[in-house]
Protein backbone atom coordinates (compact mmCIF):
# COMPACT_ATOMS: atom_id res chain seq x y z
CA UNK A 1 0.00 0.00 0.00
CA UNK A 2 1.38 2.87 -0.65
CA UNK A 3 -0.77 6.14 0.06
CA UNK A 4 1.79 9.52 0.03
CA UNK A 5 -0.94 12.43 -0.40
CA UNK A 6 -4.54 12.10 -0.58
CA UNK A 7 -8.17 13.91 0.11
CA UNK A 8 -9.88 11.50 1.94
CA UNK A 9 -13.10 11.51 4.06
CA UNK A 10 -12.91 10.30 7.21
CA UNK A 11 -15.49 8.59 9.23
CA UNK A 12 -16.31 9.50 12.92
CA UNK A 13 -19.47 8.71 14.71
CA UNK A 14 -21.27 9.14 11.76
CA UNK A 15 -20.07 12.36 10.67
CA UNK A 16 -18.27 12.89 7.97
CA UNK A 17 -15.38 15.22 8.01
CA UNK A 18 -12.83 16.06 5.32
CA UNK A 19 -9.65 16.16 5.56
CA UNK A 20 -5.82 15.94 3.90
CA UNK A 21 -3.87 13.23 4.85
CA UNK A 22 -0.08 14.03 4.80
CA UNK A 23 2.63 11.39 5.61
CA UNK A 24 5.18 11.84 8.39
CA UNK A 25 8.29 10.69 7.29
CA UNK A 26 9.70 8.58 4.15
CA UNK A 27 8.52 5.39 5.04
CA UNK A 28 4.76 5.35 4.17
CA UNK A 29 4.14 2.20 5.84
CA UNK A 30 5.60 2.90 9.20
CA UNK A 31 5.14 6.99 9.48
CA UNK A 32 2.08 8.29 10.93
CA UNK A 33 -0.57 10.67 8.97
CA UNK A 34 -1.37 14.10 9.82
CA UNK A 35 -4.95 15.48 8.92
CA UNK A 36 -4.45 19.01 8.33
CA UNK A 37 -7.55 21.52 8.96
CA UNK A 38 -8.22 24.50 10.69
CA UNK A 39 -10.75 25.61 13.02
CA UNK A 40 -13.41 28.05 12.02
CA UNK A 41 -15.98 30.24 14.51
CA UNK A 42 -19.19 32.05 14.36
CA UNK A 43 -17.89 35.07 13.32
CA UNK A 44 -15.89 33.98 9.98
CA UNK A 45 -12.22 34.79 11.67
CA UNK A 46 -10.10 31.52 11.66
CA UNK A 47 -8.94 31.46 15.32
CA UNK A 48 -6.31 28.51 15.00
CA UNK A 49 -4.71 25.78 13.34
CA UNK A 50 -4.89 22.14 14.31
CA UNK A 51 -2.39 19.17 13.20
CA UNK A 52 -3.51 16.15 15.33
CA UNK A 53 -1.27 13.47 14.65
CA UNK A 54 -2.45 9.73 14.37
CA UNK A 55 -0.32 6.48 14.29
CA UNK A 56 -0.97 4.98 10.80
CA UNK A 57 -1.64 1.62 12.81
CA UNK A 58 -4.61 2.64 13.93
CA UNK A 59 -6.39 2.75 10.55
CA UNK A 60 -7.68 0.44 8.63
CA UNK A 61 -7.51 1.90 4.68
CA UNK A 62 -10.19 0.82 2.54
CA UNK A 63 -8.97 2.59 -0.53
CA UNK A 64 -6.53 5.29 -1.64
CA UNK A 65 -9.04 7.80 -0.80
CA UNK A 66 -11.33 6.32 2.36
CA UNK A 67 -10.03 6.13 5.79
CA UNK A 68 -12.00 4.67 8.48
CA UNK A 69 -11.15 5.88 12.33
CA UNK A 70 -11.63 3.40 14.62
CA UNK A 71 -12.68 4.44 18.05
CA UNK A 72 -9.18 5.44 20.03
CA UNK A 73 -8.28 8.16 22.59
CA UNK A 74 -6.15 10.47 19.76
CA UNK A 75 -9.89 10.92 18.24
CA UNK A 76 -9.89 13.95 21.06
CA UNK A 77 -7.46 15.77 18.99
CA UNK A 78 -9.40 16.01 15.73
CA UNK A 79 -12.32 17.77 18.22
CA UNK A 80 -12.35 22.09 17.70
CA UNK A 81 -10.34 23.58 19.84
CA UNK A 82 -12.61 25.91 21.90
CA UNK A 83 -11.12 28.95 23.89
CA UNK A 84 -11.73 29.41 27.49
CA UNK A 85 -15.01 31.10 28.30
CA UNK A 86 -14.38 35.24 29.16
CA UNK A 87 -16.55 36.24 31.95
CA UNK A 88 -17.59 40.22 32.07
CA UNK A 89 -17.74 41.86 35.58
CA UNK A 90 -21.03 42.28 37.12
CA UNK A 91 -22.81 44.77 37.88
CA UNK A 92 -22.21 46.20 41.90
CA UNK A 93 -24.71 47.87 43.87
CA UNK A 94 -22.45 48.73 46.80
CA UNK A 95 -20.48 50.34 44.58
CA UNK A 96 -22.76 52.89 41.81
CA UNK A 97 -23.42 56.23 43.04
CA UNK A 98 -27.42 57.17 44.24
CA UNK A 99 -28.25 59.28 41.27
CA UNK A 100 -26.65 56.87 38.79
CA UNK A 101 -28.89 54.08 40.72
CA UNK A 102 -31.80 56.85 40.24
CA UNK A 103 -30.94 57.11 36.89
CA UNK A 104 -30.70 54.13 35.00
CA UNK A 105 -32.60 51.46 37.47
CA UNK A 106 -35.27 53.77 38.14
CA UNK A 107 -34.55 53.24 42.46
CA UNK A 108 -32.58 53.77 45.31
CA UNK A 109 -30.37 51.90 46.83
CA UNK A 110 -32.13 51.29 49.91
CA UNK A 111 -35.49 50.24 47.57
CA UNK A 112 -33.76 48.11 45.79
CA UNK A 113 -32.34 46.44 48.34
CA UNK A 114 -35.32 45.84 49.59
CA UNK A 115 -36.81 44.24 46.03
CA UNK A 116 -33.81 41.95 46.32
CA UNK A 117 -34.80 40.57 49.75
CA UNK A 118 -38.37 39.84 49.10
CA UNK A 119 -37.32 38.04 45.75
CA UNK A 120 -34.31 36.34 46.85
CA UNK A 121 -35.74 32.91 47.12
CA UNK A 122 -36.73 32.99 44.25
CA UNK A 123 -33.39 33.67 42.72
CA UNK A 124 -31.25 31.58 44.37
CA UNK A 125 -31.04 28.50 41.79
CA UNK A 126 -28.03 27.97 39.96
CA UNK A 127 -27.19 30.11 36.62
CA UNK A 128 -24.60 28.91 34.52
CA UNK A 129 -21.78 30.93 35.61
CA UNK A 130 -17.85 30.46 37.59
CA UNK A 131 -20.12 32.24 40.60
CA UNK A 132 -23.67 32.31 39.92
CA UNK A 133 -25.28 35.27 38.94
CA UNK A 134 -26.40 37.05 42.59
CA UNK A 135 -29.99 38.08 43.24
CA UNK A 136 -29.29 41.63 42.80
CA UNK A 137 -27.59 41.12 39.66
CA UNK A 138 -30.61 39.50 38.30
CA UNK A 139 -32.32 42.27 39.63
CA UNK A 140 -30.46 45.57 38.65
CA UNK A 141 -30.43 43.83 35.15
CA UNK A 142 -34.32 43.68 34.82
CA UNK A 143 -34.50 47.45 36.55
CA UNK A 144 -32.47 48.45 33.86
CA UNK A 145 -34.20 46.87 30.90
CA UNK A 146 -37.47 47.97 32.04
CA UNK A 147 -36.11 51.19 32.89
CA UNK A 148 -34.52 51.90 29.42
CA UNK A 149 -36.47 49.87 26.95
CA UNK A 150 -33.02 48.91 25.26
CA UNK A 151 -32.28 45.66 23.49
CA UNK A 152 -31.27 42.95 25.37
CA UNK A 153 -28.14 42.83 24.36
CA UNK A 154 -27.14 46.02 25.50
CA UNK A 155 -28.34 45.24 28.74
CA UNK A 156 -26.45 42.10 29.08
CA UNK A 157 -23.33 43.75 28.14
CA UNK A 158 -23.87 46.74 31.11
CA UNK A 159 -24.90 43.90 33.74
CA UNK A 160 -21.97 41.71 32.85
CA UNK A 161 -23.53 38.89 30.93
CA UNK A 162 -24.59 37.26 27.74
CA UNK A 163 -27.54 38.21 25.57
CA UNK A 164 -29.04 34.01 26.53
CA UNK A 165 -28.48 34.49 30.21
CA UNK A 166 -29.86 37.60 30.69
CA UNK A 167 -33.13 36.19 28.78
CA UNK A 168 -32.88 33.43 30.97
CA UNK A 169 -33.10 36.35 33.79
CA UNK A 170 -35.41 38.14 32.50
CA UNK A 171 -37.79 35.06 32.90
CA UNK A 172 -36.94 34.36 36.31
CA UNK A 173 -37.44 38.06 37.84
CA UNK A 174 -40.72 38.46 36.23
CA UNK A 175 -41.98 35.35 37.35
CA UNK A 176 -40.59 35.94 40.65
CA UNK A 177 -41.51 39.50 40.95
CA UNK A 178 -45.61 38.47 39.79
CA UNK A 179 -45.56 36.48 42.72
CA UNK A 180 -46.22 39.30 44.97
CA UNK A 181 -48.45 41.44 42.50
CA UNK A 182 -51.25 41.80 45.72
CA UNK A 183 -49.08 43.40 47.77
CA UNK A 184 -48.69 46.04 45.36
CA UNK A 185 -51.59 46.18 43.51
CA UNK A 186 -54.49 46.69 45.84
CA UNK A 187 -58.12 47.81 44.92
CA UNK A 188 -59.29 50.20 48.28
CA UNK A 189 -60.83 48.27 50.63
CA UNK A 190 -63.79 49.54 53.17
CA UNK A 191 -61.92 51.33 55.43
CA UNK A 192 -60.06 52.50 53.24
CA UNK A 193 -62.76 54.26 51.24
CA UNK A 194 -62.70 57.49 53.19
CA UNK A 195 -59.54 58.32 52.89
CA UNK A 196 -59.72 57.52 49.46
CA UNK A 197 -62.58 59.29 48.79
CA UNK A 198 -60.70 62.85 50.34
CA UNK A 199 -57.95 62.87 48.25
CA UNK A 200 -60.55 62.47 44.79
CA UNK A 201 -62.74 65.40 46.43
CA UNK A 202 -59.13 67.70 46.55
CA UNK A 203 -58.69 67.46 43.14
CA UNK A 204 -62.00 68.64 41.86
CA UNK A 205 -64.61 68.38 44.20
CA UNK A 206 -67.01 65.62 43.44
CA UNK A 207 -67.50 63.76 46.31
CA UNK A 208 -67.38 59.61 46.51
CA UNK A 209 -64.90 58.87 44.30
CA UNK A 210 -62.59 56.34 44.37
CA UNK A 211 -61.10 55.80 41.16
CA UNK A 212 -60.34 57.33 37.80
CA UNK A 213 -60.33 54.52 34.85
CA UNK A 214 -59.22 54.51 31.23
CA UNK A 215 -57.59 52.84 29.07
CA UNK A 216 -53.52 53.39 27.65
CA UNK A 217 -52.05 51.30 24.37
CA UNK A 218 -48.45 49.26 25.01
CA UNK A 219 -47.33 48.54 21.50
CA UNK A 220 -45.58 45.21 20.57
CA UNK A 221 -45.01 42.95 17.65
CA UNK A 222 -48.19 41.04 17.15
CA UNK A 223 -48.24 37.36 16.29
CA UNK A 224 -48.84 36.32 12.88
CA UNK A 225 -51.85 35.08 12.56
CA UNK A 226 -53.62 37.50 14.29
CA UNK A 227 -51.72 40.76 13.51
CA UNK A 228 -55.23 42.34 12.62
CA UNK A 229 -56.73 41.95 15.69
CA UNK A 230 -54.03 44.06 17.89
CA UNK A 231 -54.24 46.92 15.41
CA UNK A 232 -55.40 49.68 17.55
CA UNK A 233 -57.12 53.02 15.82
CA UNK A 234 -54.09 55.24 15.45
CA UNK A 235 -52.39 51.53 12.83
CA UNK A 236 -49.61 50.03 15.07
CA UNK A 237 -50.10 47.16 16.82
CA UNK A 238 -50.83 47.44 20.83
CA UNK A 239 -51.76 45.84 23.35
CA UNK A 240 -55.22 47.88 25.60
CA UNK A 241 -54.09 48.41 28.74
CA UNK A 242 -56.76 48.85 31.40
CA UNK A 243 -55.88 50.46 34.62
CA UNK A 244 -57.54 52.03 37.30
CA UNK A 245 -56.03 54.77 39.74
CA UNK A 246 -55.88 56.31 42.51
CA UNK A 247 -55.33 60.47 43.35
CA UNK A 248 -51.66 60.10 44.09
CA UNK A 249 -51.38 58.16 40.88
CA UNK A 250 -51.42 54.72 42.98
CA UNK A 251 -52.22 51.75 40.40
CA UNK A 252 -55.02 49.94 41.83
CA UNK A 253 -56.10 47.73 38.93
CA UNK A 254 -54.90 46.88 35.92
CA UNK A 255 -55.48 44.74 33.11
CA UNK A 256 -53.11 43.87 30.19
CA UNK A 257 -55.13 40.75 28.24
CA UNK A 258 -56.88 42.37 25.61
CA UNK A 259 -55.23 43.50 22.20
CA UNK A 260 -55.37 46.98 20.93
CA UNK A 261 -58.43 47.22 18.42
CA UNK A 262 -60.51 46.31 21.24
CA UNK A 263 -62.84 48.93 23.14
CA UNK A 264 -62.67 50.33 27.00
CA UNK A 265 -65.78 49.36 27.28
CA UNK A 266 -65.60 46.05 25.77
CA UNK A 267 -62.90 45.46 28.34
CA UNK A 268 -64.24 46.88 31.27
CA UNK A 269 -67.36 44.53 31.24
CA UNK A 270 -64.75 41.55 30.51
CA UNK A 271 -62.86 42.77 33.66
CA UNK A 272 -63.41 42.25 37.47
CA UNK A 273 -64.20 45.67 38.46
CA UNK A 274 -68.16 45.39 37.98
CA UNK A 275 -67.59 42.38 40.64
CA UNK A 276 -65.37 44.82 42.69
CA UNK A 277 -67.67 47.73 42.49
CA UNK A 278 -70.78 46.32 43.11
CA UNK A 279 -69.03 44.73 46.81
CA UNK A 280 -68.85 48.31 47.55
CA UNK A 281 -72.49 49.63 46.08
CA UNK A 282 -73.94 50.10 49.48
CA UNK A 283 -71.47 52.86 50.13
CA UNK A 284 -72.45 54.56 47.18
CA UNK A 285 -68.94 55.39 45.78
CA UNK A 286 -67.99 56.07 42.04
CA UNK A 287 -66.05 55.64 39.08
CA UNK A 288 -64.66 58.45 36.83
CA UNK A 289 -64.44 57.32 33.57
CA UNK A 290 -64.45 59.16 29.75
CA UNK A 291 -67.29 59.20 27.39
CA UNK A 292 -66.14 56.00 25.83
CA UNK A 293 -67.74 53.99 28.65
CA UNK A 294 -71.21 53.54 29.62
CA UNK A 295 -72.59 55.76 32.57
CA UNK A 296 -73.29 53.00 34.88
CA UNK A 297 -74.70 53.43 38.51
CA UNK A 298 -71.15 53.42 40.33
CA UNK A 299 -68.93 54.68 36.64
CA UNK A 300 -69.75 58.77 35.88
CA UNK A 301 -69.12 59.95 32.55
CA UNK A 302 -69.17 63.27 31.02
CA UNK A 303 -72.44 64.98 30.14
CA UNK A 304 -72.31 64.79 26.32
CA UNK A 305 -73.91 68.78 24.63
CA UNK A 306 -74.50 70.27 28.53
CA UNK A 307 -77.79 72.77 28.30
CA UNK A 308 -77.30 74.01 32.39
CA UNK A 309 -74.75 75.44 33.86
CA UNK A 310 -74.75 72.38 36.47
CA UNK A 311 -73.88 70.24 33.87
CA UNK A 312 -70.89 73.00 32.21
CA UNK A 313 -69.39 72.70 36.25
CA UNK A 314 -69.68 69.61 36.36
CA UNK A 315 -67.70 68.66 33.39
CA UNK A 316 -65.02 71.23 34.31
CA UNK A 317 -65.07 69.21 37.61
CA UNK A 318 -65.20 65.64 35.93
CA UNK A 319 -62.15 66.71 33.59
CA UNK A 320 -59.78 68.38 36.44
CA UNK A 321 -60.36 65.22 38.56
CA UNK A 322 -60.07 62.22 35.71
CA UNK A 323 -56.91 64.03 34.93
CA UNK A 324 -55.16 62.01 36.99
CA UNK A 325 -55.47 58.83 35.02
CA UNK A 326 -53.89 60.51 32.49
CA UNK A 327 -50.70 61.64 34.44
CA UNK A 328 -50.75 58.51 36.10
CA UNK A 329 -49.90 56.95 32.28
CA UNK A 330 -47.53 59.51 31.70
CA UNK A 331 -45.54 58.87 35.08
CA UNK A 332 -45.83 55.02 34.34
CA UNK A 333 -44.42 55.33 30.51
CA UNK A 334 -41.88 58.14 31.82
CA UNK A 335 -40.19 55.86 34.43
CA UNK A 336 -40.41 52.84 32.38
CA UNK A 337 -39.64 53.54 28.63
CA UNK A 338 -40.05 49.62 27.74
CA UNK A 339 -43.48 50.75 27.54
CA UNK A 340 -42.94 54.13 25.72
CA UNK A 341 -43.31 54.10 22.08
CA UNK A 342 -39.78 55.86 22.25
CA UNK A 343 -38.60 52.47 23.39
CA UNK A 344 -39.75 50.33 20.50
CA UNK A 345 -42.31 47.40 20.37
CA UNK A 346 -41.89 45.06 23.08
CA UNK A 347 -40.87 41.80 20.36
CA UNK A 348 -42.11 38.96 23.18
CA UNK A 349 -44.67 36.37 23.54
CA UNK A 350 -48.30 37.69 24.80
CA UNK A 351 -47.92 35.76 27.81
CA UNK A 352 -44.07 37.79 28.54
CA UNK A 353 -45.65 41.52 27.14
CA UNK A 354 -48.66 40.87 29.76
CA UNK A 355 -45.94 40.26 32.27
CA UNK A 356 -43.83 43.01 31.63
CA UNK A 357 -46.76 45.72 31.82
CA UNK A 358 -47.68 44.15 35.34
CA UNK A 359 -44.11 44.20 36.41
CA UNK A 360 -44.31 47.93 35.80
CA UNK A 361 -47.13 48.49 37.12
CA UNK A 362 -46.09 47.30 40.35
CA UNK A 363 -42.57 48.86 40.17
CA UNK A 364 -44.57 52.03 39.56
CA UNK A 365 -46.40 51.66 42.88
CA UNK A 366 -43.26 50.88 44.74
CA UNK A 367 -41.28 53.73 43.42
CA UNK A 368 -44.53 55.81 44.73
CA UNK A 369 -44.39 54.53 48.03
CA UNK A 370 -40.73 54.56 48.92
CA UNK A 371 -41.05 58.42 47.27
CA UNK A 372 -38.21 57.74 44.80
CA UNK A 373 -38.26 60.57 42.62
CA UNK A 374 -38.17 60.79 38.62
CA UNK A 375 -34.57 62.36 37.55
CA UNK A 376 -33.31 63.25 34.14
CA UNK A 377 -29.89 62.18 33.27
CA UNK A 378 -29.37 65.47 31.39
CA UNK A 379 -31.90 67.50 33.37
CA UNK A 380 -31.99 70.96 35.24
CA UNK A 381 -29.94 71.39 38.55
CA UNK A 382 -32.06 69.60 40.70
CA UNK A 383 -32.78 66.82 38.20
CA UNK A 384 -36.33 66.01 39.43
CA UNK A 385 -39.16 65.64 36.78
CA UNK A 386 -42.34 67.37 38.02
CA UNK A 387 -44.91 64.67 37.60
CA UNK A 388 -47.38 66.93 37.09
CA UNK A 389 -46.14 67.70 33.42
CA UNK A 390 -46.42 64.21 31.93
CA UNK A 391 -49.28 63.74 30.61
CA UNK A 392 -50.52 61.29 28.39
CA UNK A 393 -52.04 62.43 25.30
CA UNK A 394 -55.43 62.65 24.92
CA UNK A 395 -57.18 59.90 22.66
CA UNK A 396 -59.47 62.68 20.00
CA UNK A 397 -60.44 59.71 18.56
CA UNK A 398 -61.91 58.22 21.18
CA UNK A 399 -65.63 56.72 20.40
CA UNK A 400 -68.43 57.35 22.98
CA UNK A 401 -70.67 54.80 24.34
CA UNK A 402 -74.16 54.69 24.69
CA UNK A 403 -75.94 56.33 27.58
CA UNK A 404 -77.65 53.22 29.91
CA UNK A 405 -77.94 55.04 33.43
CA UNK A 406 -78.38 58.61 33.60
CA UNK A 407 -80.56 59.09 36.72
CA UNK A 408 -77.60 58.26 39.20
CA UNK A 409 -75.35 61.20 37.47
CA UNK A 410 -78.49 63.55 37.41
CA UNK A 411 -78.65 63.24 40.89
CA UNK A 412 -74.82 64.25 41.63
CA UNK A 413 -75.34 66.91 39.22
CA UNK A 414 -78.81 68.43 41.14
CA UNK A 415 -77.11 67.77 44.56
CA UNK A 416 -73.39 69.06 44.94
CA UNK A 417 -73.34 71.23 41.31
Amino acid sequence: MAVMSAAVRIITSGALVHWLLEPIGSNVNQCSFAPRSTTAYRDGVQRQRIYPTIPLSQFRVDSVVAVVLPRHRHLGQLRRWRNPPVYRPLVDLLKMEERHLIVTYMFDRATIQELCTQLEPDLMSPIRHPTGIPPDVQVLSVLHFLASGSFQTTVAMASGMSQPMFSNVLSRVLSALLKHVRRYIIFPEVEDLATVKGYFYALGHIPNIIGAIDGTHVALVPPHRSEQVYRNRKSYHSMNVHMVCLADQYISQVNAMFPGSVHDAYILRNSSIPDMMGQLQRHRVWLLGDSGYPNLSWLLTPVRNPRTWAEERYNEAHGRTRRVIKRTFGLLKARFRCLHMTGGSLFYSLKKVCQIIIACSMLHNLALRRQVPLLQEDGPDDGVVAAVEIVEPVDSDEEEAEEEDNDNRESVIQQYF
